[in-house]
């Protein structure tokens, strides 16, 4: 039986060739659209509107060759990115969107920045089962050790891509982050401390605890001292892949967002039995994630999907984008029952709240 999403009509044979070849190319057509966006032709295309423009009065432009604006303009035009009409290059509704629309534009950015050459190792990574890719942006065994010291643009670009999904999220989930009105809430996988920060500025009264590796904290520490709430939170250095490090105890609630797909299966199991040994006995667990299973859209699904490749050749080499699943699964192994689930949180999260079996 075939899975709903990615399902359509069976395709005709030349349609299904003629796809193919998109996948073939796909790489050379990300470049030549990356360098029409980063360079201003689409740009330049865009001022002039459905006019459009002629190669010629483009090439006066003076900010390109004649022949970089051959090679670049036709490939965009095998991507449905500009149209040609009466020798007028016209910038399409797909080149509008990589202009106006700013999930692409992270998008494209973090495939290129922090990606794309490391991903030239996935093969090896994909067997290994590490992330052979992160030597092109440190000497680190996983990425997130190396984060604080992420070269840039790289790092630039994985923060803003990062924070484009979690920050729209956090302002809709915290009032069912407080439903229960905990008082003691641990936020593990704390990163750079924006939930913390959002959860100490709504609930005057609650006291954080924040767990991630100490480079991660450092940040988080500067940021809460930069806006005046370090006296409610409490830092705690730990590595989640020490399985002999445990977790501070007696929580009425503990948080993980976007954090439980940078471990493998295993480890996620693992995870969540320290998790369930720190809740006090009325405890509960929120995990907002981004599970491709969820999503209303192919559109979402598709990104996400695609996403999990970035975790095995650069990040982990052992962890992926999950269906929901896979989380209730792992977490009933600790102990774990799944309360509820809400999703069409921001842009593609949703949210598991879980507790005591």
């Amino acid at each position: 039986m075939l899975d709903k999403k990615f399902s359509p009509e069976p395709q005709h044979a030349f349609a299904a060739r003629f796809e193919a070849q998109k996948i073939a190319f796909g790489p050379v057509v990300f470049h030549c659209v990356r360098y029409a966006w980063k360079r201003g032709l689409l740009q330049a295309l865009a001022k002039a509107g459905d006019r459009g423009l002629t190669q010629a009065q483009l090439l006066a432009n003076g900010e390109w060759s004649d022949y970089a604006l051959k090679v670049v303009l036709e490939s965009c035009l095998s991507a449905g990115v500009l149209l040609r009409a009466d020798g007028r290059w016209v910038l399409d509704k797909t080149g509008y969107c990589i202009l106006s629309d700013r999930m692409t534009q992270v998008n494209f950015d973090f495939v290129h920045d922090v990606c794309y050459q490391g991903l030239f190792e996935l093969e090896r990574s994909l067997d290994a089962q590490q992330p052979l890719g992160l030597a092109h942006l440190g000497d680190w065994p996983t990425l997130y050790q190396g984060m604080a010291e992420l070269p840039e643009p790289a790092k630039s670009s994985w923060f803003a891509f990062d924070h484009l999904y979690s920050d729209t999220s956090f302002p809709d989930v915290l009032p069912d982050v407080f439903a229960t009105g905990p008082r003691r809430v641990m936020d593990v996988g704390a990163n750079t401390g924006k939930f913390s920060l959002a959860a100490l500025g709504y609930q005057p009264e609650v006291a954080l605890h924040l767990v991630d590796l100490p480079q991660q904290l450092a940040v988080a520490a500067q940021n809460l001292a930069d806006a005046g709430l370090s006296a409610r939170a409490s830092l705690h250095p730990v590595d989640l892949l020490d399985t002999a490090c445990a977790l501070p105890g007696e929580m009425d609630l503990v948080w993980m967002s976007q954090f439980l797909s940078c471990f493998s299966e295993d480890h996620i199991a693992g995870i969540f039995e320290r998790v369930a040994a720190a809740l006090a006995p009325q405890g509960q667990v929120l995990v907002m994630d981004t599970f491709w299973d969820r999503q209303r859209y192919d559109i979402a699904a598709y990104c996400l999907i695609n996403t999990s490749p970035y975790f095995t050749a650069m990040a982990s080499g052992n962890s992926k984008v999950y269906e929901s699943a896979d989380y209730v699964r792992l977490a009933e192994r600790a102990g774990l029952k799944l309360l509820t689930t809400r999703d069409g949180i921001g842009y593609c999260h949703s949210l598991l709240r879980f507790a005591h079996a």
